[in-house]
């Protein structure tokens, strides 16, 4: 802290400089052609509801002077949609990636987050249980028991890809309870409506996904919510869905939102996207939508997005090699 005050006090014309620099590349460039937001997964489902919402604001807002449009590239975890972005090292496509983009390729599955440039978290959301409203497990406790008992009695249903969020959300609390998460019965999904509707139609037994997706699923009664990998119990329709800690695991999983461009975005590009994000989780708008969905903001511009990733990607190397997931 002294070493930035001194240099505040000996350089006042520079940090005016640098500081009228850094205005200008503010407004050094603006998008001049159609904005592309890509889901890592299916229309209906995760990422595209979120920038079908987020596109929904912009247009309200007046935020740009070009169309926005939601692009669906889903396939390989969310592989195909971060390679896409990389390859048009273009500006004006930014891909919506969660934490799956580190488990992916700490599995070696994927792309590294380095290889991107980190513009904005958003938000984070927790995972939720969900089983056939007549599925014989009654609580997440109960579901963990017949596991434990029977490590293929149950079928899971994973979006999009082993180790991440939504895996995690259920595997921790079976690894906890010593079961072999390597022996589980896994099926892999391009989307949690996917895995969701597979569990409804009866052809998969689990399925660990988002809290807002469970949530509009147990509203709609078409599905029971055993357990949330939350701190605490959540509210609206997943008010009465006890944590896993209440029902004795101590597991917390939450999936971030981080917009990725490509590798080569300019500082004054960053600044453009930075204060369009900025001004979009400002608004009484994405409050609500926050509010709605059962997400909690946690948006950090590009430089903090990026050491936040750093972290997470430490934590998560750590924690799959526990969950014997990787080597």
């Amino acid at each position: 802290m002294k070493a930035k005050l001194y240099l505040a006090v000996i350089l006042p014309v520079a940090a005016a400089a640098t500081s009228t620099m850094a205005e200008a590349a503010e407004v050094t460039w603006k998008p001049v052609k159609p904005v592309e937001l890509v889901a890592i997964n299916a229309p209906g489902s995760g990422s595209d509801n979120i920038l079908r919402l987020m596109a929904k604001v912009f247009q309200e807002q007046k935020s740009m002077d070009v169309p926005v449009n939601v692009v669906n590239k889903p396939g390989g975890g969310g592989a195909l949609a971060y390679t896409y972005v990389a390859q048009l090292a273009d500006p004006h496509h930014l891909v919506l990636a969660n934490k799956s983009m580190l488990t992916n390729n700490i599995v070696g599955r994927g792309p590294s987050f380095l290889d991107y440039t980190q513009v904005a978290n958003l938000f984070a959301e927790y995972i939720a249980v969900t089983v056939k409203l007549d599925s014989p497990a009654k609580s997440g406790a109960d579901l963990i028991e017949r596991l434990k008992k029977d490590v293929s009695a149950l079928s899971l249903g994973i979006a999009t890809s082993i180790g991440n969020p939504n895996h995690q959300g259920l595997a921790v609390a079976l690894h906890l309870a010593g079961v072999d998460i390597k022996k589980t019965r896994n099926v892999i999904f391009l989307s949690g409506g996917a895995a969701t509707t597979a569990v409804m139609g009866g052809h998969v037994d689990v399925a660990p996904v988002s809290a807002a997706l469970a949530a509009s699923l147990a509203r709609g009664n078409q599905v029971r919510v055993l357990a949330v990998a939350a701190p605490k119990r959540l509210g609206g329709a997943l008010a009465n869905v006890p944590t896993w800690r209440e029902q004795g695991f101590d597991v917390v999983v939450s999936n971030s939102r981080t917009f990725q461009g490509a590798k080569n975005m300019t500082p004054a590009q960053l600044a453009y996207w930075e204060r369009v994000f900025k001004r979009l989780t400002e608004s009484a708008e994405w409050k609500k939508t926050l509010e709605d969905n059962l997400w909690i903001s946690e948006y950090l511009p590009g430089a903090e997005a990026r050491k936040q990733m750093e972290r997470d990607d430490a934590q998560l190397r750590a924690f799959l090699k526990e969950l014997a997931l990787t080597k």
